[in-house]
């Protein structure tokens, strides 16, 4: 239950915090007392988290998404966990990056209102953190500025950066054509093949592993697109 107001029109806040890093943690328990909210539990793990929801029933949570024991992802899906069980619970994350797969994860949680993701640069700039947290709480959606870049980034037709002949070279991958095939197919050495490839596989920012597994994703995307 809120109870009283920060500033006469913002609602006092009742928050659970999670945030591996103890000088990070006191010091947004500091802050958030400052402007009048109450930090009901200040945990440093995700099975603490979820524990100290469940206890305290807050008005919103804040949480990182890096924390132990694997400092991964554990902030992120005990976020989406609560979100889960409970579509109304505001949840505001914290990240030190720009990570496009948990910030989608996560407004994609709940009923897509009471939710924010934002870089920790932003809790420097107190009136605006503040601000967050309390239009997450209020059922807003907040998202980092940067984040949305980041997302719009990953929407674009991922073939837009290929050259054309980059193009030919995937559509042909697409047809199951070795590199020799390929090079017959365009009248180019096997050579200039190979090195389209890897221009291709740079371009569409495919994660290090093998080649035959390499190429079988970018068939993918281009298949996707």
């Amino acid at each position: 239950m809120r109870v009283g107001s920060v500033d006469g029109s913002r609602p006092a806040l009742r928050v659970v915090l999670a945030e591996d890093s103890v000088l990070l943690r006191e010091g947004l328990v500091g802050l958030l007392g400052r402007v009048g909210h109450e930090v009901v539990a200040a945990v440093g793990d995700a099975d603490a988290l979820l524990a100290a929801v469940a206890e305290h029933e807050p008005d919103v949570v804040v949480t990182d998404v890096r924390m132990p024991p694997g400092f991964q992802d554990e902030g992120l899906r005990a976020a989406v966990q609560l979100r889960e069980a409970r579509p109304g619970l505001p949840v505001l994350v914290l990240s030190q990056y720009v990570q496009r797969a948990y910030a989608a994860e996560l407004l994609d949680s709940g009923d897509g209102t009471g939710v924010g993701y934002l870089l920790k640069d932003r809790v420097g700039q107190v009136e605006e953190f503040v601000d967050a947290l309390g239009r997450v709480a209020g059922g807003g959606t907040v998202v980092d500025p940067e984040v949305v870049r980041q997302l719009l980034r990953r929407r674009r037709d991922p073939l837009e950066r290929l050259t054309p002949r980059e193009r030919e070279v995937l559509a042909l991958m697409a047809e199951g054509r070795s590199n020799g095939s390929i090079a017959r197919r365009l009248v180019v050495s096997e050579a200039a093949v190979g090195k389209h490839i890897g221009g291709i596989l740079a371009k569409l920012d495919l994660p290090p592993a093998d080649e035959t597994h390499r190429r079988v994703l970018a068939v993918l995307t281009y298949l996707r697109a």
